[in-house]
């Protein structure tokens, strides 16, 4: 009965001894990725409460009426001849997206090269703000985008497999870090 309690607990320890190879070995590995993760979800957490330096706030248009703004091509025309006139000559006006805050009588384009957007008052089209989208930077650091950026991926591949091996590491780092606590309290028990 004794040599099988301590056959027991020699596998107990061969499994602790296991876990804190796997989860040292993947903490080192992955220490520079984990770290990014951890400072740029911060800094993500805290954008609106980051007195505008992350994410500027959404200025104020002057109709939240739909019928008094002008048309989408129009608003985005202007758009384009501010980007022109104020930002770049050379850099591309390929648009990530359109933002309408009906609610703020505003509308934001945000362009697709050097994170910049554009804040209109929907109904006169006339300059609200010019951001920089620092907090569009952050976030494809965060999810491992902005290497699709860099090397032009077609389909975001760099970013799946990227969060997916973060995924991964942080469920091995519960599965293991929790054993690590647990496995011990569990052998001094019996």
């Amino acid at each position: 009965m004794q040599m099988a309690g301590q056959k027991q607990r020699q596998q107990q320890a061969k499994v602790l001894r296991i876990f804190r190879k796997v989860h040292r070995t993947t903490g080192a590995f992955l220490f520079l990725f984990f770290f990014l993760v951890s400072i740029t979800g911060f800094l993500l957490g805290w954008k609106k409460h980051s007195g505008n330096l992350i994410l500027a706030k959404s200025y104020q248009g002057t109709s939240t009426d739909l019928q008094d703004w002008l048309p989408i091509d129009s608003l985005h025309k202007n758009a384009c001849q501010i980007f022109r006139d104020s930002i770049s000559n050379t850099l591309s006006l390929d648009l990530d997206r359109i933002d309408i805050r009906k609610d703020k009588g505003m509308v934001k384009f945000v362009f697709l090269d050097g994170f910049w957007g554009i804040q209109l008052d929907g109904a006169t089209g006339k300059l609200l703000h010019i951001e920089t989208r620092r907090s569009d930077f952050i976030e494809k650091v965060h999810d491992g985008s902005i290497l699709d950026l860099y090397f032009e991926t077609s389909n975001g591949q760099i970013k799946l497999v990227y969060t997916s091996i973060m995924s991964i590491a942080l469920l091995i780092f519960t599965i293991t870090g929790f054993w690590l606590w647990y496995g011990p309290k569990r052998m001094r028990s019996e």
